[in-house]
């Protein structure tokens, strides 16, 4: 195993603050929720999974809210006291019927919350995140934000939710306890190598396989300022903000990612969103319609390549959930295992990153 870093475990990487003793996501905070019995069970036996609930607020125009947008949220922000039904119906008030066939971003929004909670809680936070107006994003985006009718203020649905007990990196290393495995540390893997090997598999970035040949792909990465207090800074793990009162776009605790974890002192993470440069680490694909027709070109490229099989977020170019990228490694790893006995090649992709 090739790793340019000074660590393994990549953006999930986890290690104890030496002041602070808290348990800190170097690249940002990693949330593990699945409904995947499988996945679940795969995590877990590499270490103990605790529960967690995410638990997300929102300041905006001076106030703070919960996310995702539920019954409380609905009924502070306007003052109401709606029950379900009411708030349903209230808001199907506010949507824009005139948007039949919404396709951005803003036409999703503005159908189905109406202008004031786009503007409250989406417009301001997605160009901060994007730098992009919402008009520009498509609509899909705003599909993986649920509304609720209750007041259910767990910012994710799935059966299985929680936090490794001794951070991900453990997990990690346990994963690289077999025979076999050698473990290169600042070492970025060369396609040159190649041929040194009966097969890679390469979750770097695919343009970067390439040498950029079709151009670089783009992404946004993310600046992290930390802060050091005693005491509790904010209350809760995550708090949004969402209009443009500051400029980051978020403050993590990292010391409530662990809630069963006492700690005098704590440290947060102030979160800055920008365009991906050449030495910045890549966070999210864009995947903009231009960027879908450059990635066809290197994936025609990819499926020319022989003993070389593109996985994980960087390789295919897509935004992939923690519990989705084990999924896929799974059957990534039984595919290989299927082509080793019937002696066929194995792909550039197990997975169409197009599809």
């Amino acid at each position: 195993m090739f790793e340019s870093r000074s660590h393994i475990a990549g953006n999930c990487h986890s290690e104890r603050d030496k002041e602070t003793n808290v348990m800190v996501h170097v690249y940002g905070p990693h949330i593990f929720h699945t409904d995947n019995e499988r996945v679940w069970q795969f995590i877990n036996s590499f270490g103990e999974m605790k529960p967690y609930t995410n638990r997300v607020k929102a300041i905006t125009n001076g106030r703070v809210f919960t996310l995702p947008i539920n019954l409380l949220t609905i009924n502070q922000f306007f003052g109401k006291t709606f029950r379900p039904a009411e708030a349903q119906q209230f808001l199907t008030s506010l949507g824009d019927k005139t948007i039949e066939n919404p396709v951005t971003f803003e036409d999703q929004a503005l159908r189905f919350v109406g202008r004031e909670l786009y503007e409250a809680f989406f417009k301001t936070y997605t160009v901060k995140q994007w730098g992009m107006q919402p008009s520009e994003l498509p609509a899909s985006i705003l599909k993986r934000l649920p509304v609720r009718f209750n007041y259910d203020d767990n910012y994710f649905s799935h059966k299985y939710q929680g936090m490794p007990a001794n951070g991900y990196t453990e997990i990690v290393e346990k994963m690289l306890d077999v025979p076999g495995i050698t473990v290169h540390l600042n070492t970025a893997f060369d396609p040159a190598l190649k041929s040194d090997y009966s097969h890679v598999f390469y979750s770097g970035p695919i343009d970067a396989w390439f040498g950029h040949q079709e151009g670089r792909l783009p992404y946004r990465t993310l600046d992290f300022e930390v802060l050091r207090d005693q005491g509790d800074y904010q209350g809760t793990a995550v708090v949004n903000y969402c209009d443009n009162s500051q400029r980051y776009t978020r403050i993590t605790e990292h010391k409530h990612f662990s809630p069963w974890e006492q700690h005098e002192g704590t440290l947060c993470y102030f979160e800055y969103s920008r365009q991906c440069e050449e030495k910045d680490t890549p966070y999210y694909p864009i995947r903009m319609a231009n960027d879908k027709i450059q990635l066809e070109k290197y994936i025609n490229i990819a499926e020319q390549e022989t003993n070389v099989t593109f996985v994980g977020r960087l390789g295919t170019y897509r935004y992939l959930d923690m519990d989705v990228t084990i999924d896929e490694a799974l059957k990534t790893a039984e595919k290989f295992l299927e082509c080793a006995n019937s002696k066929t090649q194995m792909p550039a992709f197990v997975i169409n990153p197009l599809g």
